[in-house]
């Protein structure tokens, strides 16, 4: 069918909306409601980023693009650990038995998040910061790898980018955006915000996976058994108490002297970094700085792609197969993210729109193709730039900051790797309890509205996947409400995109078939 974009064609040229939440806010608050902003006195960067009409302030934005950048650091350690290593032995190997260097990737995710961070900041004006896509990386590594090289698997990464940045370009993503429901986007924000706060809760060591019994449970066999966990609690209820008192920069204090306490703690105890012979040491980084702490990027992977090699290898079905995947997992994951990141910020209107939107979604599409081309995985919206927000970012100031700090990571990896994931993960819990108040936007008394909104929460969590709980909550509406005699009621993209969404969760059999069939 085709799309009307012609109401969305306007987007760029729409004035800045108002109605920031302020710097002590620990709450989201409607962009819609007026407010009286302080005369402006941040001069160039005032009117550029319209920092004073959103209700903050040049340091606020300053603060919240470093605390944006302490919490997403990590993917510049984990990224070339996902997708690279040192040699073959310790790196997924494609089909060829080559590898990516692990140095290079680390380069690359710096160089990349930095870039597209700044762009984002500039032309969306919106404290996001974008860097590789967990999701993606890892499918890249543990799944498609496996059949193609890695230049033609970054070359699958780089048509999905430009298929997002075509469905930016023509309004395409702008109209399935406007055609959610108000209570599905506010669902969409409670559930990253349990997301980001589970994630936390995990990479803490707080949550632990059982052998036998339930899923999940609490540290070591139902007890708190680590310094690293401990650490992590401190951080949160230090946080905790720095938000509820309204201290300005309360996340970033936090963070900082949560830090400082866990590299007391590794002076004093020698925990080290964690692993199959160490599961009580430090989870991803550990809290010392040593050795060289500048040092030059390796950028030999830019341009290290094949276009369309992967379809010559596999053929065009099973390449096809490929793509579509990606273009889900990166086309909605990011639409959810950017959602529940606005309203947090306090820039989204009642529906959930923002202020240019469609530039947002156009960058975020571009950080696919930037990602693949330089091998480094698709770059999107982070979840993380939660805490920035939280901290009291509200425009694309903070983004600018967060990239040049992603910039200068090249070159100060150490320095980097110094905050533990234990210190990021109590700010991601912060956070997600900001976030989760969403739900009071959600009519839980009317089941056709709860169930789709329910389903949308509870599934990102517990299968790690924010695309994942937009599809339940997009197919569970469009049935259950049509079911209930108010089909006219549902936009013709919702049946759309969950039709799509149903094609997503088949994908694996759908393949087996293609296959089969080929």
């Amino acid at each position: 069918m085709s799309i009307n974009t012609s109401t969305v064609s306007t987007d760029e040229l729409e004035p800045e909306r108002e109605g920031a939440a302020g710097a002590e806010q620990t709450t989201t608050a409607p962009a819609s409601r007026e407010r009286t902003s302080p005369p402006s006195r941040g001069g160039l960067l005032d009117r550029i980023f319209s920092i004073t009409k959103r209700g903050s302030t040049i340091p606020r934005e300053i603060r919240g693009g470093l605390v944006t950048f302490f919490t997403m650091a990590y993917i510049v350690i984990l990224n070339p650990l996902i997708l690279g290593g040192f040699n073959a032995a310790k790196a997924p190997t494609d089909v060829t038995g080559a590898f990516l260097p692990a140095a290079q990737v680390g380069a690359i995710t710096g160089l990349t998040a930095g870039v597209l961070t700044i762009l984002f900041g500039v032309f969306a004006n919106l404290p996001f910061g974008l860097a590789a896509g967990l999701g993606i990386n890892s499918f890249l590594a543990v799944a498609v790898v496996k059949d193609v090289s890695w230049p033609e698997a970054m070359g699958l990464v780089v048509i999905n980018g430009v298929l997002i940045v075509v469905f930016g370009v023509t309004g395409a993503r702008t109209a399935i955006f406007r055609a959610v429901p108000r209570e599905l986007k506010a669902a969409i924000t409670v559930g990253i915000g349990l997301f980001i706060a589970f994630i936390g809760f995990v990479d803490s060591g707080f949550v632990r996976g059982t052998k036998a019994g339930p899923p999940v449970q609490l540290g070591h066999d139902g007890s708190i058994t680590t310094l690293p966990t401990l650490v992590f609690i401190v951080g949160l209820i230090l946080m905790g108490i720095l938000v509820a008192r309204k201290i300005q920069g309360g996340i970033l204090i936090g963070i900082i002297a949560t830090t400082l306490l866990a590299m007391g703690v590794e002076a004093i105890w020698h925990i080290g970094a964690g692993g199959p012979n160490n599961p009580d040491g430090w989870h991803l980084n550990t809290p010392v700085l040593s050795g060289q702490l500048v040092s030059l990027p390796d950028l030999s992977l830019v341009g290290h792609f094949d276009l369309f090699g992967a379809f010559g290898r596999i053929g065009l079905l099973a390449g096809i197969t490929l793509v579509f995947t990606l273009v889900f997992t990166n086309f909605f994951d990011a639409m959810g993210t950017m959602t529940g990141l606005a309203k947090s910020a306090g820039v989204a209107d009642k529906d959930g729109t923002f202020p240019r939107l469609k530039s947002a979604f156009i960058i975020e599409g571009f950080g696919a193709v930037l990602g693949g081309a330089n091998s480094g995985s698709s770059n999107t919206v982070y979840i993380d730039s939660a805490a920035g927000i939280g901290e009291g970012a509200r425009t694309g100031l903070a983004s600018v900051v967060t990239g040049a700090l992603f910039l200068g990571s090249m070159f100060l990896t150490p320095l980097t790797s110094v905050v533990p994931l234990e210190v990021a993960s109590a700010a991601l819990v912060v956070v997600g309890t900001m976030m989760a108040g969403q739900i009071r936007e959600i009519d839980f008394t009317r089941f056709d509205i709860a169930l789709p909104s329910f389903l949308t929460i509870v599934t990102m969590p517990l299968t790690y996947s924010i695309a994942n709980g937009i599809g339940a909550g997009f197919i569970t509406w469009a049935v259950v409400r049509a079911a209930s005699g108010k089909a006219r009621q549902i936009h013709p993209l919702m049946w759309v995109v969950a039709a799509g969404f149903i094609v997503y969760f088949v994908r694996g059999p759908l393949g087996h078939l293609i296959g089969a069939g080929g």
